[in-house]
C-alpha cells in the first residue's frame, strides 16, 4: 500500500498585529502583491505542487501558532506527514514544497534552509502526529524540532529558494519582496 503524501498546512490564523501596527490598512495576508493577496500566492504554490493542502484560517484567529498547527494537523489525520507553511511566504515555490515532501520520512523532521538561514515549510513525519496535535500557544513546533535534533532525527535541507525565508511581517518586508520580484 502506498504511503499518503504529506499535506501542506497553510497557517493563516494569526492576527497580523505587527503589520497593522506599522501603519498597514489591511491584514498582511489580505494585502495585494502584484494583483493577488499574499495568501493567494501561497495557496497557488501549494496547489501547483500537487500536494494535498489544508488552510487554517478560522474566524477571529487562534491564540497562537501552536494552536494553528494543532488545528491543521487534527483536521488532516490521514496525511502522510505535514509541511507547516506560514501564509505570509508569497515567494515560496511549488518545487520547494515538493522537495521538502520528498525528503520527509516517517520518523524524521525536514528543516529547509537558504544560505544558512532556516525557513519554511518545516516537514514532519507521521510519527509526530500526537506531538503536533498537542501544541498550543505562540511557539509553534520549535521545541519538537529542538528535541528531534538532539536525537539525530532532523534532516537539514539546503535549497536555492529565497522564498522560504522571505516572510511578510511589516510594511518594509512587503516592499523588500516587491523589489525582489
Amino acid at each position: 500500500m502506498l504511503t499518503p503524501s504529506p499535506t501542506a498546512i497553510i497557517l493563516a490564523a494569526g492576527k497580523g498585529a505587527r503589520f497593522l501596527a506599522c501603519g498597514a490598512s489591511t491584514h498582511k495576508l489580505d494585502t495585494l502583491l502584484h494583483g493577488k493577496t499574499v495568501l493567494q500566492h501561497v495557496i497557488e504554490a501549494a496547489q501547483a505542487s500537487g500536494l494535498p493542502w489544508h488552510l487554517v484560517r478560522p474566524d477571529g484567529g487562534t491564540p497562537g501558532m501552536g494552536d494553528s498547527v494543532a488545528m491543521g494537523v487534527r483536521a488532516t489525520p490521514d496525511a502522510g506527514g505535514w509541511l507547516i507553511l506560514p501564509g505570509d511566504l508569497p515567494l515560496i515555490t511549488p518545487d520547494t514544497l515538493q522537495c521538502v515532501a520528498a525528503a520527509l520520512t516517517e520518523g524524521q523532521i525536514v528543516v529547509p534552509h537558504y544560505q544558512q538561514q532556516f525557513g519554511h515549510p518545516v516537514g514532519f513525519g507521521r510519527a509526530y502526529f500526537s506531538s503536533l496535535c498537542a501544541l498550543s500557544g505562540d511557539t509553534g513546533a520549535r521545541e519538537i524540532v529542538r528535541e528531534a535534533r538532539l536525537c539525530g532525527k532532523v534532516h537539514d535541507l539546503p535549497l536555492y529558494d529565497r522564498g522560504i525565508v522571505e516572510d511578510i511581517d511589516v510594511l518594509t518586508d512587503l516592499q523588500r519582496v516587491i523589489n525582489l520580484e
